[in-house]
């Protein structure tokens, strides 16, 4: 069977030759969900393998719905068993890469000030744990854990409460919880920690050190600003990179980050707990968050359309509302310049391509290419077309064909869903 690690990043399997056998230890660890765990300790040169179970709790037989049924009880007040916790079991060379690398790892990337939980994740069955195999494994865990509590301290953060304990009733968890991420690309995908740094640079090993600094009230537009807290392994980050970031042109600035910490004066509502997450401050403060993004671009900017757009604009977009004639905006704008939709800031239409309809709509007889779609629209007992914009979805207004030429198209927009930007 080839494991996550093997196949994330493609080693080669060979046949040991009789009486070599490669030196391994292992260690048992609780980030949280285990297939995040799972896949952030894989990825760690000299680590063999990553298998998710459960570990730490009082019965010694255990599946993944023993797990949750025992803390539903644990809740209700009908059971104070110690339930086991989500846990890999981290297999690893130590002449490649040592236990204390391991245990940076595994300090840096979840958040272990939180109890009893781990982002959004509630339950004993989520919370921080080390498991050790040895005497040598415990005081390098203790170690390690004061260490990083200095480095929290001087952050601001909280008290470390992680489980130190020997190890105890280990069971493998379900096949289908084995490399998770690997068979279900749409998996959770965790944020990677506290973004606070394990002290003593020069002692690390250098693969541990990928956390960019944070990000700097410079960087920061203050009065209205978008944030993408990003994670380095998340292909749903990458995705968003490019379906989204890499085309920006809309007015609100937005700046992407793999560090989740903010400048002094900058506050979130609440943990951040799956990436990508695209969240907008206005004076500094967060007034809405966008989790998780899977290729649905129009939601995404029905989400942004929310936040930035008037109720009035906001019918005309995601209702198909249509504003009174004479009343809306850019109705006898006629400098040379680009409309634009207005939460994308993707270009609709040009002003050489305005004409007066005397309906009391803007109305143009050319779009700018691609910029536009078109859809059958038998509302009202009329049929129509309606004209949408082809990069955020929103309802723009209907075509005619009593337009003027070259086109003999009559575009008639809503001027209060257009953003006028002059040449």
């Amino acid at each position: 069977m080839v494991s996550f690690r093997q196949m994330a990043l493609g080693v080669m399997i060979m046949a040991i030759p009789l009486g070599a056998v490669a030196e391994t230890e292992s260690i048992v660890l609780g980030m949280g969900c285990f297939w995040g765990a799972e896949k952030r300790l894989s990825a760690l040169p000299g680590v063999i393998d990553v298998e998710a179970g459960y570990a730490g709790g009082d019965a010694e037989q255990v599946g993944y719905m023993d797990v949750l049924g025992l803390e539903k009880q644990r809740r209700r007040g009908v059971s104070k068993a110690r339930n086991h916790a989500e846990v890999i079991k981290v297999s690893f060379n130590p002449a490649q890469v040592s236990l204390r690398t391991i245990l940076i790892a595994f300090w840096e990337n979840h958040d272990p000030t939180q109890g009893d939980r781990q982002g959004n994740d509630l339950g004993s069955n989520y919370r921080s744990v080390i498991y050790t195999n040895s005497d040598a494994q415990m005081s390098l865990a203790i170690q390690t854990r004061d260490a990083y509590q200095q480095a929290l301290t001087a952050a601001g953060r909280g008290r470390i409460t992680t489980e130190i304990v020997p190890l105890r009733h280990y069971n493998r968890a379900e096949e289908d919880h084995q490399d998770y991420l690997l068979k279900h690309p749409n998996g959770y995908c965790g944020l990677g920690g506290t973004g606070v740094k394990f002290p003593d640079l020069s002692q690390d090993d250098a693969t541990t050190r990928t956390q960019p600094p944070p990000l700097t009230a410079d960087q920061l537009q203050f009065e209205r600003q978008l944030i993408v807290f990003a994670a380095a392994d998340c292909p749903f980050c990458e995705q968003f990179q490019i379906e989204v970031l890499n085309g920006w042109t809309a007015a609100t600035p937005i700046i992407s980050t793999l560090n989740p910490n903010l400048p002094e004066g900058w506050t979130l509502e609440k943990t951040l707990f799956a990436t990508p997450t695209i969240v907008l401050f206005e004076k500094g403060r967060e007034v809405s968050r966008f989790t998780g993004y899977s290729g649905d671009r129009e939601r995404f900017w029905k989400w942004l359309g929310f936040q930035l757009l008037t109720p009035e604009q906001q019918k005309i977009a995601f209702e198909q509302g249509t504003e009174r004639p004479f009343t809306g905006s850019y109705l006898d704008e006629k400098r040379p310049g680009v409309f634009v939709d207005p939460i994308t800031g993707v270009p609709l239409f040009r002003s050489d391509a305005k004409f007066n309809s005397g309906t009391g709509w803007p109305s143009f007889f050319n779009p700018l290419p691609g910029a536009i779609s078109l859809h059958e629209d038998n509302a009202h007992g009329m049929h129509r077309v309606e004209v949408r914009s082809a990069s955020s979805g929103i309802h723009l207004g209907h075509v005619f064909d009593d337009g003027p030429p070259p086109s003999g198209k009559r575009y008639c927009i809503n001027g209060n869903v257009l953003r006028f930007v002059p040449d």
